[in-house]
């Protein structure tokens, strides 16, 4: 079975060039003569990455140069970003243009349409015609849907009617139908600045970590746990897994290429007002950003089911580990009463763990 690679860091191009080179993504492409090679990054609206909506493009730039050095270089971006933005104006604000490969546009394309399961679907020529499919999604929350990471973000493949249309049939159903048509190579996801709520942007919460599979399924399943939700949370992920897609089991399939401790974020651990007010409730003592993201994710999750409540602080960080107290995240804080797993552990586990001590023992200041 695909495994999913894990990277922590804030070195965009760096970590895409290595992960592209642990899959041996050349070896993949050599049986190919000048394949035309697509890249289908996230740019919904026209905010730069730092917003926590769109893909960095240095990550991009990472895949590109990867490909370049290996003598592939018959390479195109292609994208759509949501029903009233500009594709064309994201490509500027979001610093495409420096990137030196074709931009294209699919607000200009036409649909092509196949029928999966029932469900009739709309997919742009120019998404069709390449030869290998490389998906960069942001890993992040969703209004609707409440995530969108690999299998939602070739929903920009799609006519704007046809967007429009994905929202009437309830979204999750064609998103998983349209992953049965267009079949991404490759996903490198942007996991290092994502959104706390909202696919448009502006509640950044800082992750520090990217993740590469062949298999869209299995990123969503691990993408969900990551920010505090279960599968069922997100229906599209069970439906492509049913139209075989991919797998949502995850054991075994996990590879981390290097430590957690490399995802410290470069300055300030806060990206936003909401996170500034989730933090309220942790007291952080030398914490990574990647076991640092999982708890804002996992308040925002509780936060979501009123179940965060006055009266408790959730410790977290490297300099707990000569520390004790009530209730601490990750393996640095293991000497505390209780104690949430993991280095670094995932916003499910967290909720869950968080909310089993609140609806037993109730709130208290420790």
């Amino acid at each position: 079975m695909e495994k999913l690679y894990v990277m922590y860091g804030a070195e965009a191009e760096q970590m895409a060039f290595t992960l592209l080179e642990t899959m041996d993504v050349a070896g993949e492409l050599a049986g190919m003569e000048n394949p035309l090679i697509g890249i289908k990054p996230n740019l919904v609206v026209s905010q730069p990455a730092e917003w926590g909506a769109t893909t960095d493009p240095n990550l991009v730039r990472g895949v590109i140069k990867y490909l370049q050095q290996h003598g592939f270089c018959n390479i195109i971006i292609l994208e759509s970003a949501w029903v009233g933005d500009s594709t064309e104006k994201a490509f500027d604000v979001c610093g495409y243009r420096e990137l030196g490969v074709p931009l294209v546009d699919l607000k200009k394309d036409d649909g092509v349409p196949f029928e999966v399961d029932g469900t009739e679907i709309y997919v742009c020529k120019k998404a069709l015609e390449v030869d290998y499919l490389i998906n960069m999604p942001v890993l992040k929350a969703h209004c609707q849907t409440r995530l969108t990471c690999a299998l939602k973000n070739l929903k920009g493949c799609v006519p704007d009617k046809e967007k429009r249309r994905f929202h009437t049939l309830g979204l999750h159903k064609p998103i998983a139908a349209l992953n049965k048509v267009l079949r991404a190579n490759i996903a490198v996801v942007d996991g290092i600045i994502g959104d706390l709520t909202y696919e448009e942007g502006g509640t950044p919460v800082r992750m520090n970590r990217s993740l590469a599979s062949r298999d869209p399924v299995l990123i969503d399943t691990y993408a969900a746990e990551l920010i505090g939700y279960e599968i069922e949370d997100v229906p599209y992920i069970r439906m492509a897994e049913e139209l075989g897609i991919g797998s949502t089991l995850l054991t075994g399939r996990i590879v981390e290429l290097n430590n957690k401790k490399e995802a410290r974020a470069p300055e300030s651990l806060l990206a936003s007002n909401e996170v500034d007010n989730l933090a309220r409730w942790i007291e952080e003592d030398q914490a990574c950003s990647a076991c640092y993201g999982s708890l804002i994710h996992a308040l925002m999750r509780l936060q979501e089911k009123g179940k965060l409540k006055k009266g408790f602080k959730v410790h977290i960080g490297q300099g707990c580990k000569k520390l004790s107290g009530t209730i601490g995240v990750g393996e640095c804080s293991r000497n505390f009463e209780v104690n949430i797993k993991g280095c670094p552990p995932k916003a499910k586990d967290i909720v869950s763990g968080l909310e089993e001590w609140i609806n037993k023992e109730g709130p208290a200041a420790n």
